[in-house]
């Protein structure tokens, strides 16, 4: 800076600039809030239906966020702008005070071009030339800091403005310092990472582990530390942390801390992705470029295979993932002959590096991290999978009987279905040495993701948007595939929680399937968003087979239940909603609507305990316990005020909360859930509700039970009780769950059925 521009400055401007600063802070405050309580407020409230339920209700929730986030960076921009102003005014005033002490000791300060001098014109200061170079320094040393001040602000501003090409980023800073310090850490850790593993001390290793821990969610870090270091320069850092011939002493010091450094490392790199600069544009460019490439000098590893490892955590920007996913498959593609055989690149050799350092397998096969990816990022997830991985014109060996006529031919297939039916998965080992699961199992959550539009392992909230077209017909491709080879879950029963999950969210589309007939449907089980078309005999294979694991059985369980009994009660507040036959009375129209929804419920109760009960059978009654057990961790639905969240999604009632969201239910469908996961109500044998699935004779008296109770506590709950059709409720319960007997004998030719079906009356 300028001597004479930070002698002279005249603040007024900026101090006005400021000003309007605050005042736009806070009008955005309040249209934050009026955008959080009204718009979106308002389109959680509204009766969406159809495309407006899954697009129009959507943009006016990202647009309602866009408030917020604007709030947020215009608050971080006023507090750089009035940090600066601060310090620069204090700066100015120290600049001038020397200066006043200078000419108390007769030195005379001059400005010369862009800089000044300090002058004893009379030879009368006190310490001559020692007090001239005195006061030089502390002149200096004013203008310098008033330079750093002025070069990190405008740095600082130019960083966070330039996060977003369009709309706002949420990036918080209190002050300039607080921005400044972001720019600086990036740059220092991103020095470090660029070194050689051999030359980077055991002390620069926890400092980018520190650093990264604490800054990996900051967007101005991330992303000045991810362009700094570059798309190539961020794989060979992590392959060269892992290579066992260099770095060995960090290798002996600190191998029990690779997992920290990979998570923020993922995390850092995550948040940085996020970033619309056009260093991240390149960086991204970058790295699917050297996706196939081979990182370093020896050895076979490919960029795919590190950066892979590196996703395991956070939220990667959406169009990245499905251009990385695209050109990863394509690469999976050549290495496989078109998924003819095992990609055998990916396979784990004896003197490959373990880029995978969390203990669950070797990290050589890039798909297992790039799932875990998608398991975070919903929508990348239905794209990728949606995509093609080979048409039916291509070069391969995939044949169907796609028109029933006993002929296989060819055809071509999604990446789901290469993925869940055809995939020949390398084999893995994890940090025990026993088989690895993380694979497969990180696929079920990316397709968990995928159909229900949350990141997998979360429940849906109010504003997880309504089911789209291309979550519905991806639900319909995993039933068609289950129903059709049970075997791609019971012999991979650790992907049945995501299954079972999945079934819970589209409870509303399921017992469409299974109510007989279609008039009326989307009245009586209505569906906010895109139905998924599912028919009987796949919704009972895929529910029977997903049941025989505790954590399938458990979600379909309660998915059921807190369906049902919220359904009952908006029935019972809006008795006409369904049925309005002139020809009988309102309670005779609601017993008829009740007794349709319990009898499907019942059919849903009797086809999962059929599987549990098989699951038992095999095991010898020893796993009952752990389907108990799984029922109580449920207990997070209980009081969420979603209930079954997009599941619930209803066109009369409200967006993806559905019922609970409007307001008409919570209580009867809360009292329902805390009974089945407190087991605190009792069935006609004194017997706690579900608590023996050995016998399902039991499991039928618990179901009619939870369903008479539900029926009985939703009217009640809509001020509208009549014991009649309680009554009415459980007896449709049990003819619906004795249904699921001939169901299940149908869907599997009387094959892998409990005795009990067989032999009970």
């Amino acid at each position: 800076m300028d001597f004479e521009a930070l002698h002279s400055a005249n603040f007024a401007k900026l101090d006005t600039t400021v000003t309007e600063w605050d005042t736009l802070v806070n009008h955005l405050k309040i249209l934050e809030e009026d955008a959080r309580k009204g718009l979106r407020g308002k389109a959680n409230k509204a009766n969406w239906a159809g495309y407006n339920a899954t697009v129009s209700r959507e943009f006016i929730g990202k647009t309602a966020g866009e408030f917020d986030d604007a709030h947020t960076q215009a608050q971080s921009i006023r507090n750089i702008l009035r940090d600066t102003r601060n310090e620069l005014k204090t700066q100015k005033t120290e600049l001038l005070e020397a200066i006043a002490r200078g000419k108390g000791n007769h030195l005379l300060v001059r400005p010369q071009g862009g800089g000044f001098t300090v002058q004893d014109p009379d030879n009368k200061a006190v310490g001559g030339q020692k007090a001239v170079d005195a006061l030089r320094d502390v002149l200096q040393g004013i203008l310098d800091k008033a330079t750093e001040i002025d070069t990190t602000a405008a740095a600082s501003l130019k960083a966070l403005v330039d996060l977003t090409d369009y709309g706002f980023s949420g990036a918080q800073y209190k002050d300039r310092d607080a921005a400044a310090a972001a720019v600086k850490n990036a740059e220092q850790l991103a020095a470090l990472a660029k070194k050689n593993p051999e030359d980077r001390s055991v002390a620069e290793f926890d400092a980018l582990v520190a650093g990264l821990t604490k800054h990996s969610g900051d967007e101005i870090f991330a992303e000045h530390f991810a362009s700094t270091l570059g798309a190539k320069g961020t794989l060979e850092f992590w392959a060269g942390i892992n290579d066992p011939y260099r770095g060995r002493e960090i290798g002996q010091e600190r191998l029990d801390q690779f997992d920290d450094l990979q998570k923020h490392l993922g995390l850092t790199l995550a948040t940085a992705t996020q970033a619309d600069t056009a260093e991240m544009a390149t960086w991204k460019r970058e790295m699917i470029n050297l996706g196939d490439q081979q990182v370093g000098k020896g050895g076979y590893t490919v960029g795919f295979q590190v950066m892979s490892n590196l996703m395991r955590w956070g939220n990667y920007e959406d169009r990245f993932l499905t251009e990385y996913g695209t050109e990863l498959i394509n690469t999976e593609k050549k290495m496989s002959g078109n998924g003819r055989h095992m990609p055998t690149g990916w396979a784990h050799m004896g003197m490959d590096p373990y880029l995978n350092r969390t203990g669950t397998d070797s990290g050589s096969d890039p798909m297992t991290g790039f799932m875990k990816a998608l398991s975070n990022s919903p929508d990348a997830a239905t794209d990728f999978f949606n995509g093609t991985f080979v048409t039916k014109d291509e070069d391969h060996d995939f044949e169907r009987d796609t028109d029933g006529n006993g002929k296989n031919g060819k055809v071509g297939l999604t990446n789901f279905q290469y993925l869940f039916e055809e995939r020949d998965w390398p084999p893995e080992r994890d940090i025990k040495g026993e088989e690895s699961i993380t694979g497969r199992n990180n696929l079920a959550l990316a397709l968990e993701a995928a159909t229900t539009g949350h990141p997998a392992g979360e429940m849906p909230t109010i504003d997880t948007p309504a089911h789209n077209a291309d979550q519905a017909r991806l639900v319909e491709s995993v039933f068609a595939s289950v129903s059709e080879n049970p075997k791609r879950i019971t012999d991979h029963a650790y992907m049945s929680d995501s299954l079972g999950q999945i079934s819970a969210e589209y409870m509303p589309d399921i017992q469409r399937g299974l109510h007989p007939g279609s008039e009326g449907e989307e009245k009586l089980f209505p569906v906010a968003g895109e139905a998924a078309k599912l028919g009987e005999n796949e919704i009972t294979r895929v529910l029977y087979t997903v049941s025989q694991n505790p954590d399938g059985y458990a979600s379909i369980s309660a998915g059921q239940h807190s369906y049902t009994t919220s359904l009952m009660e908006y029935h019972f507040r809006n008795p006409e909603a369904y049925l309005a036959d002139p020809n009988y009375s309102e309670g005779e129209n609601l017993k008829k609507t009740i007794e349709d929804v319990a009898r499907v419920g019942g059919e849903i109760q009797g086809t999962i305990g059929a599987g549990r009960a098989y699951a038992n059978e095999l095991e010898g009654g020893a796993e009952d316990n752990d389907f108990n057990e799984a029922l109580k961790t449920t207990s997070t639905w209980v009081g969420s005020g979603v209930g079954i969240g997009v599941g619930i999604a209803t066109a009369p009632v409200t967006g993806p909360g559905g019922i609970v969201a409007g307001g008409v239910a919570g209580t009867a469908t809360n009292e329902i859930l805390s009974a089945l996961t407190e087991g605190l109500m009792k069935d006609s044998s004194d017997e706690v509700i579900y608590r023996n699935g050995e016998d399902l004779s039991a499991t039928r008296d618990s179901t009619y039970t939870l369903i008479e109770s539900a029926a009985q506590k939703a009217g009640e709950a809509a001020d509208n009780p009549s014991p009649h059709v309680v009554s009415a409720a459980a007896t449709a319960a049990e003819q619906g769950f004795n249904n699921a007997k001939s169901n299940v004998k149908d869907a599997f030719d009387g094959e892998g059925v409990p005795r009990q079906l067989d032999t009970e009356d």
